[in-house]
């Protein structure tokens, strides 16, 4: 094996902690469920945990509105509760990465309790505070980004809901503060953070109004609707034009430094992994984040191999260009900010076998890979039927504003809102077909209704008990994947890249080459690797396949089953 980092041969797990394992019988997850499940999660063969946020929150943006970045939210437990957790974790070789966000804080926090009671308090500028609204912004979550204070007789900004005040990161008292949060957790043990929108911390200074002719509400309703190849570009401009002046601003990179010296302070090699795409912020490869998530990857309605060949390509030649330290890829396909991989990539006939397809790829290219908790029995989305199950604010806002200002029918409305919250792909954890799916006592009522579906398979304890269930299908993958020099840290060389049906590669170590076909269609494939220099000449020790065939060598020349995943040793003949 080379030097490489253990963030860098490590697959992620993502928890978020409201629905993975209910341990007190209240509906809603917490540090005791969790700790009760680590077994679960180290039998799955993952290395490392991203938790969502778990600090104490009034919840208008489901933990993201923090109002104390030093604590546990109540309804997750204490603090020695998490210690415990975090303990465990790391006794059984799992390492814990945290939600830090950076941009905006509850306005329930006591800091900006402080700042809107008057102009004179001492952190009256720890947020950002205008006399009167100086352009026509839009918060990305509920309209208009500017909100009154009669205390102050002013405004402030925020980005994402009112109940999300920005932070004024030019003030040095504010960085301060922030810092020392991240020290907090770090001085705990914790191993890194995942910061939430850091795209978002800085606005242009010129305060430049968006040019888009509607409102949030309206480009919403707009998006919905849009269906001709002019209206899809409209949007998407539209979307990019209302929002630019408010993120990507500069400033960033310069915070990002400050954060990774501090995180550089620390035994342990400790982490961060950007919700950002752009590779910018990892700066020289070694002074700014560690990682940044490939989301330009799902960023289709359809998983094809040439869209990961034109992404991998893309990609993997920008993060070479970082310095003589390469930046290092980073690949997922889902989170809880989206649809679920099972529904949001599959299609009415095949939607098992591409579920299969995507986990093999996230677990097969070249970078670390991060998995969302429930996918590994693929869980679907839940559409919602009634406004009042809704816990996203984001929706019912939207919901509310097109019933109320644009006349939509209340049907209608719920459709789209259900189509459109992110409560579709946070619905409890099924752990077993018992009511509730096991997540809590039958007789408790669920934080946000669990998905029916649990009672037809797609539950942990029925998937265990099956062999061939997709929960099997990720253990014996994840297993492939750490015992593989190649699969962890080999380079990325495409093969066969004319080819529609199927997306051929190798991952190329120095004491291993590992050949991986992913058929991405319903034929029977014939293919021949003779002439191509990495395979020819060679045979074939198969580590895997989702056919179950027999572990053989094999030759060059293969059949291949439709939507078959094949993945195997190149072994060169002495």
């Amino acid at each position: 094996m080379s030097n490489l980092k253990w963030w860098q041969t490590a697959v992620f797990y993502q928890i978020y902690p409201r629905s993975f394992a209910d341990g007190n019988g209240d509906g809603i997850g917490d540090f005791k469920g969790i700790t009760e499940k680590l077994n679960y999660i180290a039998a799955l063969g993952v290395d490392a945990l991203w938790l969502s946020p778990h600090f104490p929150s009034p919840n208008w943006d489901c933990g993201y509105d923090i109002s104390d970045y030093c604590n546990v939210a109540p309804e997750y437990g204490t603090m020695e509760d998490f210690k415990v957790f975090l303990d465990e974790s790391h006794k059984r070789n799992i390492r814990v990465i945290l939600d830090l966000v950076l941009n905006h804080t509850s306005d329930e926090h006591s800091w900006f309790v402080e700042s809107r009671s008057s102009r004179d308090n001492p952190k009256a500028d720890w947020y950002v505070w205008a006399d009167t609204p100086p352009n026509n912004w839009q918060s990305c979550f509920d309209g208009e980004a500017w909100t009154y204070v009669p205390e102050r007789n002013q405004y402030y900004y925020h980005y994402f809901m009112k109940q999300q005040p920005d932070l004024n990161w030019h003030n040095p008292e504010v960085k301060k503060a922030m810092w020392d949060a991240a020290r907090f957790w770090l001085d705990l043990g914790v191993d890194g953070f995942r910061l939430d929108a850091l795209g978002t911390i800085f606005e242009d200074l010129n305060l430049t109004p968006h040019t888009v002719p509607m409102t949030l509400a309206e480009l919403r309703r707009f998006s919905d609707l849009a269906k001709t190849p002019e209206e899809l570009e409209l949007k998407d401009k539209y979307w990019h034009d209302m929002f630019k002046n408010q993120w990507g601003q500069l400033g960033v990179h310069d915070l990002m430094k400050e954060l990774r010296a501090i995180l550089d302070e620390y035994e342990g090699d400790r982490m961060l992994v950007g919700e950002d795409d752009n590779i910018d912020y990892m700066g020289s490869g070694n002074d700014e984040l560690h990682l940044v998530f490939n989301f330009p990857l799902m960023r289709t309605e359809k998983i094809t191999p040439d869209h990961v060949r034109e992404n991998q390509t893309e990609r993997l030649k920008q993060l070479d260009a970082l310095s003589a330290k390469k930046g290092w890829p980073c690949n997922t396909l889902g989170n809880h900010d989206c649809s679920r991989i099972y529904t949001r990539y599959g299609n009415k006939l095949y939607h098992a076998e591409l579920a299969r397809l995507h986990a093999a790829l996230v677990l097969t290219m070249k970078g670390t890979a991060f998995l969302y908790n429930g996918e590994e029995i693929g869980m679907t989305d839940h559409m919602l039927t009634d406004i009042s199950q809704v816990k996203d604010t984001m929706g019912s806002w939207y919901y509310h504003a097109i019933v109320t200002d644009m006349g939509v029918h209340p049907d209608e409305a719920m459709a789209r809102t259900a189509e459109m919250t992110r409560d579709k792909n946070r619905t409890p954890m099924q752990w077993t077909s018992h009511p509730n799916a096991g997540f809590s006592p039958m007789e408790v009522s669920t934080w946000l209704p669990v998905n029916p579906n649990y009672k037809n398979g797609i539950n942990v304890r029925d998937q265990e008990q099956n062999p061939s269930s997709l929960l099997h299908y990720y253990k014996h993958l994840l297993r492939v994947r750490t015992s593989s020099s190649a699969l962890k840290e080999g380079e990325y060389i495409p093969l066969h890249t004319e080819q529609k049906d199927y997306f051929a590669f190798v991952r190329q170590a120095d004491k291993q080459s590992v050949l991986v076909i992913l058929n991405f269609s319903n034929n029977h494939l014939e293919l021949n690797f003779s002439t191509t220099k990495e395979v020819g000449g060679s045979n074939l020790k198969i580590l895997f396949s989702s056919a179950e065939r027999r572990i053989e060598e094999i030759s060059s020349t293969l059949k291949l089953n439709p939507f078959e995943v094949f993945i195997a040793e190149v072994v060169h003949s002495k």
